[in-house]
Order: C-alpha cells, then sequence, then structure tokens
C-alpha cells in the first residue's frame, strides 16, 4: 500500500475548521478550538505535509504543511489572546485572513486538476478566508464565514472518507 498521508490531513482540517465554523455562526464557545487548533489542525496536518512531501506529492505536502502552521499560529494567537499577552486587532486578523485566502486562491488553480471534490474544498476555503477576513476588517459578523466554513469542512470530510474508503474497499466513491 502507497503511502497517503492525504487523508489524515483532510480529516484534521476538517474537524477543525468544522468546530472553528460552529464558532463562527455562534452556535458555540471558540475557546475549544484551542486545543484542536494546536494537536489536530496544526501537528496532524503538519505532520501530512511532511510525510506527503516524503511520498513525492508536492501538492499535499505544500497544503497540509501551510494549514497546518495556520492553525499551530491560529492556536498561539488565540491563546495568548485568551491569556492577555497579545490582542490583535480586527485589521490584523482581516489582513492575515486575507493573505490566507490569497495562499488558498493560488492553491485552488493546481487542485482543479486533482479532482473535483477537491477543488471544491479549496474554493470553499478561499471563500472562508475572504468572507472572514472582511467581516473582520468592516466589522461585519462571522456568520456568512462560518457557514461557507462548515461547508468546506463537510467537503474536506467527505474527500477524506471517498478516499480511504476506495483505497480499502476497492470501491469508485466520486472524487
Amino acid at each position: 500500500m502507497k503511502l497517503n498521508a492525504s487523508y489524515l490531513g483532510l480529516a484534521a482540517f476538517a474537524l477543525t475548521t468544522f468546530v472553528l465554523s460552529m464558532a463562527n455562526i455562534g452556535a458555540i464557545k471558540s475557546d475549544v478550538v484551542i486545543p484542536l487548533a494546536f494537536f489536530y489542525g496544526g501537528m496532524a496536518q503538519f505532520a501530512a505535509g511532511m510525510f506527503s512531501f516524503k511520498a513525492e506529492d508536492n501538492f499535499g505536502g505544500t497544503a497540509f504543511s501551510s494549514y497546518g502552521a495556520f492553525w499551530l499560529s491560529f492556536g498561539l494567537m488565540k491563546l495568548l489572546e485568551k491569556f492577555g499577552y497579545y490582542e490583535p486587532s480586527s485589521t490584523e486578523i482581516g489582513v492575515m485572513l486575507i493573505a490566507w485566502g490569497i495562499f488558498t486562491l493560488y492553491m485552488w488553480i493546481p487542485s482543479l486538476k486533482i479532482g473535483k471534490a477537491l477543488s471544491l474544498v479549496f474554493l470553499t476555503l478561499w471563500l472562508t478566508f475572504f468572507i472572514l477576513g472582511t467581516s473582520a476588517i468592516y466589522g461585519y459578523s462571522t456568520k456568512v464565514g462560518g457557514y461557507v466554513g462548515l461547508i468546506c469542512a463537510l467537503l474536506a470530510w467527505y474527500v477524506s472518507f471517498a478516499g480511504i474508503t476506495n483505497e480499502i474497499y476497492q470501491k469508485k466513491l466520486p472524487l
């Protein structure tokens, strides 16, 4: 069986994004995402990225390592904020999210060649980052970005599920 860390990377991304998106729509408090951001969204995704590079998957390595680093930095920012060491301005958060949106936009382009479902993950993530970034800068509600983030998380879970199910059961779920 060939090494494929993308299932782990997508699952870690999906779960952490789902929980943060639930906070963005106001269903839960955002503090619960801090440990997820460090360990599942951050470390597991970063490891998936390193294993993807080992398997000579430059797209997966770049994506998972980068988003793993995003979650680690997000977790640190939230932790520092929680303990009163750093209070980022709304504009700073907005600029950071828009910058991640730019990265996601250019990762979306090669994802179009990999598969439709994966390209939908990147498309909805790009939209999530831009919506949340502009919401932060202009003081809008995070609910729309949260709902788009939920769609993104569900799509990522599907791609992870379909990939591993296809491998284990020799099925052909659409990707």
